[in-house]
């Protein structure tokens, strides 16, 4: 008879009050409860000893003061604070959570948190080689001995979600997840992935979890569960926020208020691999004014260092001379420059050896250490030396993560298979359990050293990965170099509101997706081999820049071919051209409402787009639909993902999409017709616009027409009626960090749908119209 080993009693055996925190013990483990506000508990667990109350830097400091409640009633023990109640039974430990309107969430009955301790190890003594890569040359560690460089647990918390709930979360997700229902998410850094260890739940509560290990999320018939891959202890925070809104409000507390972009950074980002030279950007920035099209921002992207020196801060003298003369040129031209940087300079070069010569390179030498912080101070006084002094004005801090193993691969691995990976690269250069914390510092380089430079010019960080908390640091995430297609384009409608799920407010695409033709490498595989005259790409890339216009950044990348308006036409045919100018327009119209809703992210710690579940969360189909979604509080962007004007569409396609509209009234931003809600319905799709809706009773402020963002706009309102409403018109300096000290204004624009008038609070004019 085979011998089954019992396994150590969960059962409460002890609990006391210690430093404002509710300790329980049992046989399994030590369990310590601590209220961080009336709406956050912190529930941290350790088999052995009493759990550290050492928070990672992604959380902000924070006393645990809060007044709370004790009591037992022989089964369980109840332990509130505020609008929080957590019931813990005393036989198993398993936690109950409760808000005002009931339960939240159960974690599993029985062992609903499990450890298995584990001895990390990191090779080291062997062989590497150098790879050259898309991003640049690499150090692959090929063999080595293995040494042991601490003790870990491998967790697991094991939850039992509702039926009628949705999740979202978890950061960036390429495979165009729009409801972690039924799903499993392995949550590394890659390129085209992003981890964030927030959950959100459309019953109005989160998980943070406490780690900068990565995770894998599970909830199928093996069950619901978060798994940590290194860790000291079971660490995480409960959000009982009663609205997914209210739990990125909570998440913003523990970790950072999104730092508000200066106002340009709103109006149009220009950019492609590659602009060649300071001539050839002038050149394009006059071809937009002299076209009247939009244009705030060129991005210059790698190489812009000298020759053979892969990653220098410093300018290549022969095709970007007089770097403060001529980006002074731009500047009178209404065009601001972002320039690419990089975390890993080649060893030829100057910036390599400083950092070398003071021990600030990570253990394979091929990236500094952006987890110290000397390292962090040496790289910004190498950009502000180099390149900020000239009067650069914002970084694209490319290849962030830093390291994406499954890139050095032709044929992609299995997606457990490049968690493993991600883990072994990862191990032979970082501590085991912080495998996850490089772009956080890498942004804190950055935002840090900019900041204490200058008051007057807000931070914009243009990056590939992120982590807890890099919203502090005035991050802008792109999805990374995804493929030209129009599967893409469909997944990359979820993967942004998943992202913005997760807390980081700002984020974009490359229009049209990075590779555009096919390769032999598995990234590069894009469905269009002849981009230049291919109307079917042409096709593409219109829906892509129409959807664009409605996100948090507008901004266009890629290779393969250029990216300016102008390329998408012929002598022929300007439609392509003639519509991506209409969303142009647009979208400079509606930079009153776009800055709006970026200052309510920072002041209210709001999100600018998110999935439809977050303002519908009793809608079972709004909670799970990744093709629509809210773009600020009065607009649903529903993009256009399929071919309809090209030979890629369907034989007798009616140029219509499927639109469902949530409960309420709504009306269609072009046409003003008006819908009841509670269904689907049919929409005409045109070349020159996709659908999208505004909720009744809405305001939008509507910008008059210009060809850069401006400081102050001359605004005619729109009013949607049926209900009375109000906009919050944010003002300020356009730049600068005077918002944090007050110096700015909110005006509320104030519907009275009874009496059909229109007032501002504070008495200003205004222009508007009715629409219907």
């Amino acid at each position: 008879m085979l011998y089954a080993p019992r396994p150590k009693s969960a059962k409460i055996s002890e609990y006391f009050l210690e430093n404002g925190s509710l300790i329980l013990r049992s046989e399994a483990q030590t369990l310590r409860l601590t209220p961080v506000s009336d709406k956050i508990l912190r529930i941290s667990a350790l088999p052995d000893g009493v759990p550290s109350d050492d928070i990672p830097p992604e959380i902000l400091p924070y006393s645990n003061s809060c007044e709370f409640k004790l009591s037992r009633d022989g089964k369980s023990i109840s332990f509130s604070s505020g609008e929080l109640k957590a019931v813990i039974s005393e036989e198993t430990g398993s936690i109950e959570y409760f808000g005002p309107s009931g339960l939240y969430l159960r974690e599993a009955k029985r062992e609903s948190r499990l450890f298995d301790g584990y001895k990390a190890k990191r090779r080291f003594g062997g062989s590497t080689k150098k790879v050259m890569t898309a991003d640049g040359e690499k150090t692959v560690v090929v063999s080595g001995e293995e040494e042991i460089i601490g003790d870990f647990y491998h967790t697991w918390l094991r939850l039992c979600f509702s039926t009628d709930e949705a999740i979202y979360g978890l950061g960036q997700h390429e495979e165009g997840f729009s409801d972690l229902r039924g799903k499993t998410v392995y949550s590394y850094h890659a390129n085209r992935k992003i981890a964030i260890p927030l959950l959100v739940s459309t019953k109005g509560w989160g998980i943070l979890m406490s780690t900068e290990s990565p995770i894998i999320y599970n909830d199928n018939e093996y069950g619901s569960y978060i798994y940590s891959e290194t860790v000291k202890q079971l660490d995480f925070y409960f959000l009982a926020g009663g609205s997914p809104d209210g739990v990125i409000a909570l998440y913003r507390q523990l970790t950072g208020k999104a730092g508000l972009l200066p106002k340009w950074a709103f109006g149009y980002m220009q950019s492609r691999e590659r602009y060649e030279s300071f001539s050839e950007l002038l050149d394009i920035a006059r071809e937009f004014r002299s076209r009247k099209i939009g244009v705030d921002c060129l991005i210059q992207d790698w190489c812009s260092w000298p020759q053979g020196e892969w990653g220098q801060k410093s300018f290549d003298p022969v095709p970007y001379p007089d770097p403060d003369k001529n980006i002074d040129e731009l500047h009178s031209l209404g065009v601001k420059l972002i320039l690419s940087i990089w975390p890993n300079p080649a060893p030829s070069t100057g910036d390599y050896a400083e950092l070398d010569k003071n021990g600030e390179l990570l253990i394979t030498k091929d990236f500094y250490n952006s987890l110290d912080p000397c390292a962090r101070k040496t790289y910004w006084n190498q950009l502000e030396r180099g390149l900020y002094r000239y009067g650069v004005d914002g970084w694209w801090c490319d290849n962030s993560e830093p390291f994406s193993p499954e890139w050095n691969l032709m044929i992609r691995k299995p997606e457990c298979k490049a968690y493993d990976d991600f883990i072994l690269a990862g191990c032979d250069r970082l501590p085991p359990d912080r495998l996850l914390a490089y772009p956080f510092h890498h942004a804190q380089a950055v935002y840090e050293g900019q900041r204490n430079v200058t008051d007057q010019k807000r931070v914009v960080n243009l990056t590939r990965c992120a982590y807890s908390g890099s919203q502090r640091y005035s991050c802008i995430l792109w999805s990374g170099d995804i493929c030209a297609s129009w599967d893409t384009l469909k997944k990359q409608v979820a993967a942004g509101t998943m992202f913005s799920a997760s807390g980081l407010p700002y984020w974009t695409v490359d229009i049209g997706g990075f590779f555009v033709k096919n390769s032999v490498s598995w990234y590069w595989k894009g469905d269009y081999d002849s981009p230049e005259s291919d109307k079917a790409y042409w096709e593409l890339y219109l829906r892509w820049y129409q959807w664009a216009a409605f996100l948090p950044i507008f901004r266009a990348h890629g290779t393969d071919l250029k990216r300016e308006p102008w390329v998408f036409q012929d002598s022929g045919d300007t439609r392509f051209y003639d519509a991506m100018l209409k969303a142009n327009r647009l979208r400079y119209s509606l930079i009153p409402y776009i800055y709006s809703a970026a200052a309510m992210a920072y002041f209210e710690d709001g999100s600018i787009i998110k999935p439809l579940g977050f303002d519908y969360p009793d809608d079972p189909v709004a909670r799970s639909l990744g093709g629509q979604y809210m773009f600020g509080k009065s607009l649903m962007v529903c993009p256009v993902t399929e071919p309809m004007y090209s030979h890629e569409a369907e034989p007798g396609c009616d140029r219509t999409v499927k639109v469902y509209l949530p409960a309420g009234g709504w009306y269609h931003f072009f046409t003003g017709a008006y819908y009841e809600g509670g269904g689907w319905i049919d929409v005409s799709a045109p070349l020159d616009s996709i659908p999208v809706f505004v909720k009744e009773g809405s305001v939008l402020p509507i910008a008059k027409e210009s060809c850069r963002v401006l400081p102050k706009e001359i605004i005619t309102y729109r009013v949607y009626p049926g209900r009375d409403g109000c906009f919050s018109l944010y003002e300020d300096s356009a730049d600068g960090y005077g918002y944090e000290r007050g110096e700015y204004s909110i005006t509320n624009i104030v519907w009275d749908d009874k009496l059909k008038t229109l007032t501002a609070s504070d008495s200003r004019k205004l222009s508007y119209i009715i629409v219907g």
